[in-house]
């Protein structure tokens, strides 16, 4: 009887029930800070590439400056430092250096609020999602200052930049510093779209890729490079378009939208 009372007393205790299912708000809390699958990310990511020629394409149209090329911006302000010292040159620092240095500084702004993703997580869907919800305001604040502006949306024949008062730089800066997060959310994620901005280090890599001709089989570096390369095209071509039509601001105006739609196509990427 002792040893039965024993062995009884060593039995596990039974369990008060099944445990309660998590609620909806934990699981959205765990899906959102879920990370992202690198992989599976092309859809996004060829509409970040996207969304570069569509922003470039305006800025350039106005004011013959890009809002995410920023090596010809630097370019030209080291060019524009230079002229201040040439014997019988002029020594004004013009209107397209100015709004080069403005482009450059807020596309740097930019990325450097992009750092915010690497305390959340620069992969996690939260962060994707949050970020390039705030590129949609930026783009939305750049489209609303430029039709408060009174502004032009294409510069004149002989040169003459369309854009030249305060409220026409602050839509270049909100262009600008969309941009700059865009690259760093892109950069974070490690593919082969890079920054899906700046072109020219894909175009080396696709023309050094050892694969380039292997036209028969599937290459993911080649043909996510070309895929960059042809979405910023593309993204191009579409908004000079509807800026023929509806001007620039009118032209954000849809930006502004196809940016929401993409910050929500990151709540259907595969986590890894």
């Amino acid at each position: 009887m002792a040893d039965l009372k024993a062995s009884s007393d060593s039995l596990p205790l039974p369990q008060g029930g099944p445990r309660p299912l998590a609620s909806r708000a934990q699981r959205l809390k765990a899906y959102m800070m879920e990370e992202v699958d690198g992989d599976q990310s092309t859809a996004p990511l060829a509409a970040y590439s996207f969304m570069t020629g569509y922003i470039d394409a305006v800025a350039f149209s106005a004011i013959f400056v890009w809002c995410g090329f920023q090596t010809g911006n630097f370019i030209q302000l080291a060019v524009a430092l230079a002229r201040l010292f040439e014997r019988g040159a002029d020594k004004a620092f013009h209107l397209p250096d100015r709004q080069a240095l403005a482009s450059l500084i807020a596309f740097n702004a930019g990325a450097f609020i992009g750092r915010l993703g690497d305390w959340i997580g620069p992969k996690k869907r939260l962060w994707l999602v949050f970020g390039t919800f705030l590129q949609t305001l930026f783009l939305m604040g750049a489209s609303i200052v430029l039709w408060t502006s009174g502004q032009g949306s294409i510069a004149s024949d002989r040169g003459a930049p369309a854009w030249t008062n305060l409220r026409a730089y602050v839509g270049l800066v909100f262009m600008s510093a969309s941009l700059g997060l865009q690259g760093i959310q892109a950069k974070r994620l490690n593919t082969q779209f890079g920054t899906s901005i700046v072109l020219t280090t894909i175009w080396v890599e696709l023309m050094s890729d050892p694969k380039l001709f292997n036209i028969r089989e599937s290459v993911r570096t080649r043909d996510h490079r070309l895929l960059a390369a042809g979405a910023l095209f593309f993204g191009g071509f579409v908004s000079r378009s509807i800026l023929a039509e509806i001007g620039a601001a009118g032209a954000l105006g849809v930006g502004t939208g196809i940016r929401f739609l993409i910050a929500l196509s990151w709540m259907f990427v595969p986590g890894k």
